[in-house]
């Protein structure tokens, strides 16, 4: 009985050991946001249970669209096994069901006008837990030795009896103490998961160098043009293609005029490894401002800057782009004929110093980005940009907090979904390095 025992507390110890450092969790939706034929939209792939089985696909607009089709492509990493289907962007889609046959890396592309993106991404499976095999397996040998026992004291042999009786009470013993442990032990990482580093990241992998570039090199006013951005390794030099959804993105691209009149907040799309871009257009020359924010997996959040040049003449839609710009920086934003400002507390911030935002929104809210609403900050000269979260549930009003660097005055832009469309409320803020007396 003593080694039974000895051996049961071998095995709870040897389930107890570290699961491998990368961290998956099997059956939950993976969400894209992508900016893909001039629509705002966010994919989602929802989770699967088994394989062969299905995989549902559906694209939500965040922005009217007129029946945008969207071509979807899954392709295995592993074998090249490949299915075809097309989804409807919309505010409430209909899901596409394909079918996969397999596990692990798969690429998902997607097509809508002319342009391309392919994610990828991993289909898991839960794997059956150890601890569950151990529960049954002892209850059930447990119970087989107990009627055994039964039955060989009731032919008169005690000695065979009590060894019978003494298995099953092994067998509930390792039971028992595998339902005691279970929460403690580490689930096991599911199939398809990537395989365990072989060498130690506990530092982390080094952040990406990227290269923001315009194609054509000087777009023009009221012309259409692509923002690219590559990413290689700080050490090798080679292509990032590791990166990690944070807010529902690989990565935000937030472009500004240099006055901040003009303001697009998109997500590009990756056209290879290591390669994103997006399609824009400005409606007045002059510098434009970007701020790439990113993050590769066991590495923190980074942000990426870079400026270019608009030629040409002005254009008569000087402001596309901003989706309630009313014309003047700092000027109260319309929502369906109601001006909404944002109230700050106190009403002069002060460096360093919490500051709280309010905003009402009539026209309610709904959830885009993982998140309620968004606070983008730059400082007028362009050196400083944050983004900041409402963390509350949706409702008719979104809270930041949010401490200002420096003194000085900084351009902000409050963003948040309603049913149909993602608003965006520009105003000013002028800080100061003391409260007035």
């Amino acid at each position: 009985m003593i080694r039974v025992l000895c051996l049961a507390a071998v095995l709870v110890l040897a389930l107890a050991a570290p699961a491998a450092a990368h961290t998956v969790t099997a059956g939950t939706d993976l969400r894209i946001a992508q900016t893909i034929a001039g629509a705002e939209v966010t994919v989602v792939v929802k989770g699967t249970t088994r394989v062969p089985g299905p995989l549902r696909i559906g694209v939500i607009a965040y922005q009217p669209v007129s029946g945008l089709p969207i071509g979807l492509e899954v392709r295995s990493v592993e074998d090249g096994r490949t299915v075809t289907g097309t989804a409807q962007a919309a505010a409430n889609p209909q899901y596409t069901q394909l079918q996969v046959e397999r596990t692990g890396p798969h690429e998902l592309k997607l097509s809508a006008g002319n342009e391309t993106a392919v994610i990828p991404f991993r289909v898991l499976v839960e794997r059956d837990s150890a601890g569950e095999f151990l529960i049954y397996g002892g209850l059930f040998v447990a119970a087989v030795l107990l009627v055994g026992g039964l039955l060989t004291g009731a032919t008169a042999r005690p000695g065979r009896a009590m060894a019978l009786a003494a298995g099953a009470a092994a067998g509930v013993t390792v039971a028992t103490m595998v339902i005691v442990f279970e929460s403690q032990v580490p689930a096991p990482p599911p199939d398809g998961a990537a395989p365990a580093p072989t060498t130690s990241t506990a530092e982390g992998r080094p952040y990406v160098q990227a290269r923001m570039e315009t194609v054509p090199a000087q777009p023009e006013a009221g012309e259409e043009f692509t923002l690219r951005v590559d990413l290689v390794d700080g050490s090798t030099g080679r292509p990032v293609d590791d990166l990690t959804a944070h807010h529902e993105a690989l990565a935000h691209v937030v472009v500004t005029s240099e006055d901040g009149r003009y303001f697009r907040h998109v997500h590009p799309l990756r056209t290879a490894p290591g390669h994103l871009e997006v399609r824009l257009s400005a409606g007045r020359p002059g510098r434009y401002l970007a701020h790439a924010e990113l993050e590769r997996e066991n590495s923190g959040g980074q942000l990426v800057a870079a400026d270019f040049t608009v030629g040409g003449t002005a254009k008569a839609s000087a402001e596309a782009g901003t989706v309630t710009e009313s014309g003047k920086t700092g000027a109260p934003a319309t929502q369906a004929g109601t001006t909404v400002t944002p109230r700050l507390q106190p009403a002069v911030p002060v460096a360093g110093r919490p500051t709280t935002i309010d905003l009402d929104t009539p026209a309610g809210v709904r959830t885009w980005l993982g998140m309620t609403g968004h606070l983008l900050i730059r400082s007028q000269d362009g050196r400083f940009f944050g983004h900041v979260h409402e963390m509350g549930a949706p409702g008719s009003r979104v809270r930041f907090t949010f401490s200002f660097p420096e003194p000085g005055r900084y351009l902000a832009w409050v963003q948040y979904a309603t049913a149909d469309r993602i608003v965006t409320v520009p105003f000013t803020v002028n800080v100061t390095a003391s409260e007035a007396k």
